[in-house]
Formats: structure tokens, C-alpha cells, sequence
């Protein structure tokens, strides 16, 4: 059914969402979503739906080609403003829940899809600041003190650092300003 499918296409999934195809395999594709990170569908999958199909295109692309093509796609339809790339140690990663329990199930994320989170998590609370410092019926003092509450908001999430590649992406607290 989607054997008609090149690198660079656009497909729809219904668990996943947009996302684009970077690897054609034998028996599965290896599709780059927006929501959900990257994951690899099986050929046959009732679950895709084809957007766009790059007809003659040359099917040696580099993934970090598929990346470009992808965050261009990102800065055009959303409120991304940056490019924010994960530390090459983590690239593939699991992160893995383990409940104390042992009758519990365990949890596992791929830690592209859990670091994608994180850097959503910090691109809205930007844009939270900029509408704090821009709106028109706060106060000076208002602004100051909603302002804090997001500093602190960063400061809890500077565990988190670890995962970027530059640091120029790391979370600050009060502390590091």
C-alpha cells in the first residue's frame, strides 16, 4: 500500500501526527514526527496516510538533510524559533521508568520523544515571558513577579541539561543569569 513512498515524504500517522519519511527499509520506514520523535512503521501500516509523495527524488539523503528539511518545516508552521539539537551520547536512548512495584508495568520513551518535550517545554515558557513583558494591563511589579515564577520554573528544569549538545540551550535559574 505505501510502497510508493520516497525519503523526504510527507506522511500523517494516527498515533505519531506529521512527520517525514528518512528511511526506506525493507519491511518498515523510519519516519521523523514532530510529536513523537522518530520511529520505525511497518511498510503495511493501516495507520499512515500519505500528505506528499517526492516523486524522482533521489533516495540517498543523509538524515541530517531530513533534519534541515524537517526544521524548516517546523520554523514555517509552528512557533519553534530555534534549532535545538540532543547530545550525540543520547541519540537512540531509552529512558526507562521503573515502578517500584513490581506488579506495575515498566515505561519506556524514547529519549528523542521525551527530550522533544523538554524543548517545548522551554519554547512556550518563552513565549509566556514575551506575553508577560508585553502585555498591556500588568503592571511593572506584576511583570516582575510572574517573571520570577518562570525563573524558577527553569531552575527546576536544569536537571534536564544534560540531554542538549550546546550549552547555549541549557536551562538557567536565579543563579546563572
Amino acid at each position: 500500500m505505501n510502497k510508493e513512498l520516497t525519503v523526504g515524504s510527507r506522511i500523517e500517522h494516527s498515533d505519531f501526527g506529521d512527520g517525514i519519511v528518512c528511511r526506506i527499509g525493507i519491511d518498515t520506514f523510519t519516519i521523523s514526527f514532530y510529536e513523537g520523535g522518530t520511529q520505525e512503521i511497518d511498510r503495511k501500516s493501516p495507520d499512515i496516510k500519505i500528505i506528499e509523495v517526492l516523486e524522482g527524488f533521489n533516495n540517498m539523503v543523509s538524515m541530517d538533510e531530513i533534519e534541515d528539511i524537517f526544521y524548516g518545516m517546523m520554523s514555517r508552521y509552528t512557533d519553534a524559533t530555534e534549532r535545538v539539537l540532543i547530545g550525540e551520547k543520547w541519540k537512540g536512548g531509552l529512558l526507562v521508568l521503573e515502578p517500584k512495584d513490581e506488579n506495575l508495568s515498566v515505561k519506556e520513551i524514547p529519549i528523542e520523544t521525551f527530550f522533544h518535550k523538554i524543548v517545548m517545554v522551554r519554547d512556550r515558557l518563552r513565549v509566556l515571558e514575551q506575553n508577560i513583558n508585553s502585555h498591556k494591563v500588568l503592571d511593572d511589579q506584576d511583570k516582575v513577579n510572574l517573571q520570577q515564577y518562570i525563573t524558577r520554573i527553569y531552575g527546576s528544569l536544569t536537571t534536564f541539561n544534560v540531554l542538549f549538545r550546546d550549552k547555549e540551550n541549557h536551562f538557567k535559574g536565579e543563579g546563572k543569569k
